[in-house]
């Protein structure tokens, strides 16, 4: 672990620092359960050394993540608390939010409100509300929303009349909605449940006043995946440095294949590619600090990342800001695309059982040896409890099923891209993809969560989705638009 000592131990990116390597230490903490699935020794993760830091207090919009679960019903809102700085103007849904399943919930079912909008991840979440129901009798209503549509709605959603239970994510987006009051406090479940996550776990669902708000069920590896079947037949290596990967790239045009398939018209892929390059040559410390705000978009360091990037985007396909990434994932699938940077979970898209043992995955290659392939992001999925359930008893006992490794596996028997976060789930069912997942998570130094989980909603919303559609649109301008980042990052972080 670097040493920190020039930062604050009480200063929110101290917290989030501490944050990120813990849960590097959490995925080594599964343990017998995970780890040793993979081959790979187990580890004890550190007990936290500090409360999380203080969460926004600005109500804004969230756009677009990272994982393409699903969707919940959206209700739309009006902010709570007046801003106590100047964010940027959020986006305004492009959908009218759905009432809340609430009104059709009838005599004790719960109600929640899901971004799992995708078929595969549908099914299987579905799955584990249907085994809720067989264990318990309590029925699950689920109000599924389109997952980009959730994301820009969240806070309208939240604010209105919101189902029970609702999906989310770990982290910085989890602290935000706390900290505004638009989530219960569920210490009462942590405390039975709390045995079965490890210590790094708990952090991550910890919000800034000390509480517990998050149940976490699964986290997966972003990095660049490719189908074996394809490398072996060309004879094609796995590159261990950019210049190894762009030698790749040009063996693969010559064999008249495209070497990365891309998309961003949904906005959040192209983050990814930032927070590999960004961390790849400028270090994880740096990357946590810029999404905190605390450093200059027009440093020269920032300038790299990007002229690295422009550089790289003859391999890439074009007119991604009109392909969805399923319809890019689809290429890497017919062998037309050589490799796709994503989340595990572009793993959904391989539907052919033949297919989806074909598909592997390496760490993004070393840009910068100081650094070498020491960083990578892996999200954390789970579920909150809404401010005002109508059923909270029932509410609580589908949180405390959520948190075993009973429920986790029946998800991942359905969709089997992602690892279990419980530490009794049984692993030894993974696959060769799960248990890489979980050795390469595990021996990262350092963990981001996607830079839309690391940095405030309304920069990442407002701010970064169409800067960097911008950069893919006209990647010669460079200087401009880190001046422009750099000019609205102030009035949002300073105001």
């Amino acid at each position: 672990m670097d040493d920190h000592s020039t930062v604050p131990p009480g200063s929110a990116l101290a917290h989030t620092r501490l944050r990120r390597d813990f849960l590097r230490l959490g995925a080594l903490a599964f343990g017998g359960s995970l780890l040793a699935a993979c081959g790979g020794g187990s580890g004890t993760a550190a007990a936290p050394t500090s409360a999380p830091a203080a969460a926004p207090t600005t109500a804004a919009a969230a756009k677009p993540t990272t994982a393409p679960a699903a969707g919940a019903t959206a209700p739309a809102p009006a902010a709570t608390t007046a801003p106590t700085t100047a964010p940027a103007a959020a986006a305004k849904p492009t959908t009218a939010p759905a009432a809340g399943a609430t009104t059709a919930a009838s005599g004790n079912a719960v109600t929640l409100g899901s971004n799992y909008s995708d078929a595969v991840p549908k099914a299987a979440m579905q799955a584990v509300f249907d085994g809720f129901t067989q264990k318990t009798g309590i029925p699950v209503t689920v109000n599924t929303v389109q997952h980009e549509a959730f994301q820009e709605q969240i806070n309208n959603y939240l604010q209105g009349k919101p189902d029970d239970v609702f999906t989310w994510f770990a982290g910085y987006r989890m602290q935000f909605f706390a900290a505004q009051g638009l989530a219960s406090q569920i210490d009462d479940v942590w405390a039975k449940v709390g045995s079965n996550y490890s210590d790094p776990m708990k952090l991550a669902s910890t919000g800034a006043d000390g509480h517990q708000y998050f149940v976490p069920i699964y986290n997966y590896p972003w990095a660049v995946f490719y189908r074996k079947s394809l490398f072996k037949d060309k004879n094609y290596q796995v590159p261990k440095t950019l210049d190894d990967l762009k030698a790749l790239c040009e063996q693969m045009k010559k064999d008249g294949i495209v070497p990365f398939a891309f998309a961003d018209k949904q906005g959040w892929p192209a983050m990814g590619t930032f927070d590999i390059l960004n961390m790849r040559t400028n270090g994880y410390d740096f990357h946590i600090s810029l999404m905190a705000g605390k450093e200059s978009w027009t440093d020269p360091k920032v300038k790299s990342v990007f002229d690295t990037w422009r550089g790289l985007l003859p391999y890439h396909q074009e007119g991604a800001l009109g392909r969805d990434w399923q319809d890019a994932a689809q290429t890497l699938v017919s062998k037309q695309s050589g490799m796709y940077l994503l989340g595990a979970f572009v793993g959904q898209q391989f539907t052919n059982q033949a297919d989806h043992d074909d598909l592997d995955f390496f760490p993004y290659p070393e840009i910068n040896s100081q650094y070498g392939q020491d960083s990578i992001d892996a999200p954390i999925d789970g579920f909150m409890l809404s401010k005002s359930p109508r059923n909270a008893a029932g509410a609580k006992a589908l949180l405390e099923y959520l948190a075993t490794g009973e429920a986790q596996m029946i998800y991942l028997k359905s969709d089997p891209n992602d690892i279990a976060a419980a530490k009794d789930a049984k692993t030894d069912t993974y696959s060769a993809l799960q248990k890489k997942s979980a050795e390469v998570i595990g021996s990262a130094k350092h963990i981001a969560q996607f830079l839309d989980r690391d940095t405030r909603p309304d920069f990442a919303s407002t701010v970064m989705i169409p800067s960097f559609q911008q950069f893919l649109n006209k990647p010669d301008d460079v200087d401009a638009l880190l001046k422009s980042i750099d000019d609205q990052k102030k009035s949002i972080f300073i105001g």
